[in-house]
């Protein structure tokens, strides 16, 4: 199926905001936009959701980390990224859109579509060593209207913890990555290109390896 015939998660944005518009990053602590999603959201063609700024489409972006070893994932994405407008940028956010598949009604899988995309993605795209943990936290949210893909989108902005001492790329659509110190990080922004989310994050980022 053409990906933009594809069914994904959007939220309207008055339902999504309630008149508490933010820019930038917001803490989760501040305001759980989360909940807001899972008790708001709708199904629309990506086709359709890409040209309609009254919607935005969640994105769960994960930041891999060790915490004990204070080591980020980086990584370039390749030409075959499936979001054109950021093919051979640098980032540390790992993620996708939402779609149906994601919703299951068993009443043995998670009703948490969020949840499950951010599993799914990490599972297609990493390859984080078998017995390793896992633990996602919701950090805050990513919001920027001042380009094309961030006007229809908004970032979930989860740290993935995990105890893994290597991280290796699994899908094509990631050209590089791996594991580096997060003192190495600023140094890594500095000198190349990296997504617009990405540099968002990368303050709140800073204050949490700051505050260990």
């Amino acid at each position: 199926m053409d990906k933009f015939e594809k069914e994904i998660m959007v939220v309207h944005v008055n339902k999504l905001f309630n008149n508490d518009y933010f820019h930038g990053f917001l803490h989760h602590s501040e305001k759980d936009i989360h909940s807001i999603i899972l008790n708001n959201f709708e199904w629309m063609k990506r086709g359709l959701a890409e040209k309609n700024p009254d919607y935005k489409q969640p994105i769960a972006y994960c930041i891999i980390i060790n915490q004990e070893l204070k080591k980020i994932f980086v990584y370039q994405r390749s030409t075959n990224a499936g979001e054109e407008r950021l093919h051979n940028l640098f980032t540390i956010g790992i993620g996708g859109h939402i779609d149906t598949p994601d919703f299951n009604q068993d009443k043995n899988e998670t009703k948490n579509p969020i949840h499950k995309s951010m599993l799914r993605e990490i599972n297609e795209e990493i390859n984080i060593p078998e017995q390793s943990t896992i633990d996602p936290v919701v950090l805050g949210y990513i919001n920027d209207d001042s380009n094309d893909v961030g006007k229809v989108h908004l970032g979930i902005l989860y740290l993935i913890k995990t105890n893994a001492e290597e991280v290796y790329p699994k899908d094509s659509e990631i050209e590089q990555g791996k594991f580096v110190h997060f003192h190495e990080l600023e140094d890594i922004f500095s000198k190349n290109e990296f997504e617009t989310w990405s540099k968002i994050a990368f303050e709140p980022l800073k204050r949490f390896f700051e505050d260990l």
